[in-house]
């Protein structure tokens, strides 16, 4: 295919896959539960956080998640106090245990007492074409609070070679308003430009096959590489492609 090809080919696919249908059976539906703009961020956040895994999986914990702050995530954060905490004492998805979910609602206090919010954080080191030395100094922030350091690996670090998928995925529904119904484009000071695509096993052998990555690891490095070739398709939002590489991936097993 050549590049237009390649182009009508994938724009094709994000019709397909970017409509209210998406929602299901994704982890994006925990954040769509809430109105709040605070509600659904931090929804959104700890959704995405536990995104790994089966994704029936993570849908249900992230429920749990939810139940647990009483359905109101902002408020639970906000006003809880150590009493409050010990429900957790029975949470794991994975390798996220119950101390870790802790520590999350003890950063996410700090960043809304000490810095404004998650998105004030997220803009303040965005850069015209990125958001991954963003997300480094938002980990930073996150941790700047006492925490366990078992906690730290549950945010990944693009200055340290991550192609950080989940903190990327999370971007994208908070900052991408294509009015399709999927993503939540809550955030206006973060322009869908400087998105990078969530890159996971299935995104990446998609992105080879299409000749949009040749880099064999899912890094840091083939995250560079990817979204040079897909804001080469779109500028303005290459993020979208993702609906494309995700759907030919895991529903088409391209």
């Amino acid at each position: 295919m050549n590049q237009n090809e390649l182009k009508s080919f994938l724009d094709e696919k994000v019709e397909l896959y970017n409509r209210p249908d998406f929602i299901e059976s994704d982890p994006i539906q925990i954040p769509h539960l809430f109105t709040q703009k605070e509600d659904i961020e931090i929804a959104g956040f700890l959704a995405a956080t536990i995104a790994w895994g089966n994704r029936k999986m993570i849908i249900n914990n992230a429920k749990k998640m939810m139940n647990l702050m009483g359905n109101a995530p902002y408020d639970f954060v906000m006003s809880h106090n150590e009493n409050d905490l010990e429900r957790f004492s029975t949470f794991v998805h994975r390798t996220f245990n119950s101390q870790d979910f802790v520590g999350f609602i003890k950063g996410l206090q700090h960043i809304y007492q000490s810095h404004n919010g998650l998105e004030t954080v997220f803009t303040k080191y965005q850069e015209s074409n990125s958001m991954q030395k963003s997300i480094s100094e938002f980990k930073k922030t996150f941790f700047e609070i006492n925490h366990l350091p078992r906690t730290e690996k549950h945010i990944s670090d693009p200055m340290n070679g991550s192609a950080a998928k989940r903190i990327n995925m999370y971007l994208r529904w908070n900052c991408r308003q294509d009015n399709k119904g999927v993503d939540l484009g809550i955030w206006k000071s973060i322009s869908p430009a400087s998105l990078s695509c969530p890159l996971d096993v299935h995104s990446g052998n998609v992105a080879r096959k299409l000749g949009l990555l040749n880099r064999k690891q899912n890094d840091a490095k083939a995250l560079f590489e990817l979204d040079t070739n897909l804001r080469l398709l779109d500028a303005n939002d290459p993020v979208k492609y993702d609906f494309a590489l995700f759907g030919l991936g895991v529903f088409e097993k391209f």
